[in-house]
């Protein structure tokens, strides 16, 4: 019976996948339940795992059971998820070390500092903002600059440390 179900999922037949997916789902929760405790993990790694399942269906072996290939899938899907529950984890203790508060006036502050940065190269000559951002935004070097707009290298240069020196002058203010 495997065999016919993994020709008929390997040919793109969804009744196919859906018996196997009640088939099996239970197993899975209850393999990875016991492994890991977590309701959640359990929930994620079963439906990550016929996700899985379905993108590769192509690629399945014809002469290993489903069922080994759908364990070997959890097993790996769920090693991904613990891995990714570890970090988080961290991320989250290392938050906590932080207070809210503080983490969102940084933030508050920076797009207060982006956005005077950025009224700031709106106020420069034409010339000097269309190079800056050139070079900024779309990443340009400043011989492919200088090319586009018809300028030397070293006026390109002129301009973009003149724009940095504005900007450092700017910050200075600030942040005295």
């Amino acid at each position: 019976m495997d065999k016919g179900i993994l020709c008929d999922i390997r040919a793109d037949d969804e009744s196919a996948f859906n018996d196997t997916y009640f088939r099996y789902h239970q197993q899975i929760y209850s393999f990875v339940f016991k492994k890991t405790q977590s309701e959640h993990i359990a929930t994620e790694v079963v439906q990550l795992c016929f996700i899985r399942l379905w993108e590769n269906r192509k690629s399945l072996k014809a002469h290993v059971d489903i069922n080994i290939q759908l364990f070997g899938m959890a097993r790996q899907v769920m090693i991904d998820e613990l891995r990714k529950e570890s970090t988080r984890m961290k991320y989250n203790r290392a938050a906590n070390d932080h207070p809210f508060t503080d983490n969102l006036m940084k933030m508050i502050e920076s797009r207060d500092l982006l956005k005077h940065f950025e009224q700031e190269i709106e106020a420069m000559p034409p010339m000097r903002k269309l190079v800056f951002n050139l070079s900024r935004d779309n990443g340009l070097s400043y011989a492919e600059i200088g090319e586009i707009l018809g300028i030397s290298t070293r006026t390109v240069e002129s301009h973009i440390g003149k724009v940095l020196s504005r900007l450092k002058h700017y910050m200075y203010t600030i942040l005295l």
